[in-house]
């Protein structure tokens, strides 16, 4: 299977994604992959999709302010923020929330993935601390790029 982690840039997938990220300029990345999750409605939703997703909504939480537990996350991330300097609009903020919400509840191959591990706990957790910091939540980290 590759990397794998609960953390949102630990698996193959989200690598992948934030590589096309490097060439982009803007946002239009980050809301095109919650359109996918989102357009899944109740049908079941690929583990690609909601990878590139939970990678979209740490990138999103990173350009609030909101590094989490101090992980500094890929350079190519970092280096993607300082470029780009902009500021998320609320109504990505949201897209990014029902997506989170989306890829824990609905149908989901990566929901069904951790089920079946021992860290099930730590992934589930590591969703619902992104979520709080996507949604403006306190920012718990020292770490800055």
């Amino acid at each position: 299977m590759g990397a794998w982690s609960y953390e949102p840039f630990g698996n193959d997938d989200a690598c992948d994604w934030i590589a096309q990220l490097k060439e982009s300029n803007d946002l239009g990345m980050l809301d095109a992959v919650f359109d996918v999750v989102l357009s899944f409605e109740g049908s079941y939703l690929e583990v690609t999709e909601a990878c590139e997703a939970i990678a979209a909504a740490e990138v999103l939480a990173r350009l609030l302010g909101n590094y989490g537990t101090g992980d500094a996350g890929p350079e190519a991330v970092n280096a993607w923020i300082k470029r780009v300097e902009v500021q998320p609009p609320t109504s990505l903020l949201a897209k990014a929330n029902l997506a989170l919400e989306r890829i824990g509840s609905g149908p989901s191959e990566l929901k069904e993935l951790w089920a079946e591990s021992d860290d099930v706990e730590a992934w589930l957790a590591s969703v619902a601390e992104l979520q709080r910091r996507v949604s403006g939540g306190a920012n718990n980290s020292n770490y800055r790029p």
